[in-house]
């Protein structure tokens, strides 16, 4: 069965689009055939991939407003054979407004999902940095939760929030919707402070942190500008091993933990 997993996270910049990204390469690097999905109006993650989200001339807008198929809407990411974008423009904005006035709004994505699950191993959606209509979409049309979490000052006290939300979604909307865990990222090991954040979320939400933690590292800045992962730009650094582990660790057998905490 076609595993499909949401990387989320309402704090914007603890690299949600990194790690899909990266995940998503990584999967592919295995084998596995991989579609990941753009879900944020200020589509890095298109970016990210090489394409230019001003040229695009349909996106999961398309999908969402239009009811395009996917299957007319992916695009291959350039030299990544067997991994696919579903793209996303500044108009996926306007999806928000129209969502709210559609019936069964929570599920548009999931519906429109179905004819292409056989198709892929493995689906990962990019969440936006918000708890709005598109993050409940791709929470809905998932079977389980990623959280990046910056190791920093605060970066975990939206986590509680998410929670709370990804409770509601299986009240309404996805019941057997699981939390993977935490991926620890921007990681610097020689603080105290790093390990006592990793330390808290555990201990606090009784959500298992995946290991390994993913290091800070000049590299991530410079892969988006070239169109690609770090997996692609700097195969042999820590961070792109890092990812590799991790994919290994979420291609696995699933070690799920309750979000209730």
């Amino acid at each position: 069965m076609t595993d499909v997993l949401a990387v989320a996270n309402q704090k914007g910049g603890v690299a949600k689009t990194t790690t899909v990204h990266s995940l998503g390469v990584a999967s592919a690097e295995l084998g596995r055939r991989t579609l990941v999905i753009d879900l944020d109006p200020q589509a890095c993650l298109t970016f990210s991939t090489g394409f230019d989200p001003d040229g695009i001339d349909r996106s999961v807008h398309d999908v969402f407003v239009r009811r395009q198929p996917i299957a007319d809407v992916v695009r291959p990411i350039p030299g990544v054979p067997g991994l696919d974008l579903l793209p996303a423009t500044i108009d996926l904005a306007g999806s928000e407004v129209h969502l709210l006035t559609r019936t069964g709004r929570e599920h548009v994505l999931a519906r429109a999902l179905e004819p292409v699950l056989d198709d892929y191993d493995l689906v990962l959606i990019d969440c936006p940095p918000s708890l709005g209509v598109l993050t409940i979409n791709g929470l809905t049309a998932a079977h389980s939760v990623v959280i990046p979490l910056q190791c920093e000052a605060l970066s975990h006290r939206g986590v509680g929030q998410l929670l709370e939300t990804i409770e509601d979604v299986r009240a309404f909307a996805n019941a057997s919707l699981m939390v993977r865990g935490v991926i620890a990222t921007m990681y610097d090991d020689r603080t105290k402070h790093a390990r006592h954040i990793i330390e808290e979320v555990e201990a606090r939400y009784g959500i298992p942190v995946l290991q390994p933690p993913v290091r800070k590292s000049i590299r991530f800045a410079e892969a988006p500008a070239r169109g690609k992962s770090i997996l692609q730009h700097a195969p042999s650094s820590p961070g792109a091993e890092a990812y590799r582990a991790l994919a290994a660790v979420l291609l696995g057998p699933v070690v799920v933990a309750d979000a209730a905490g």
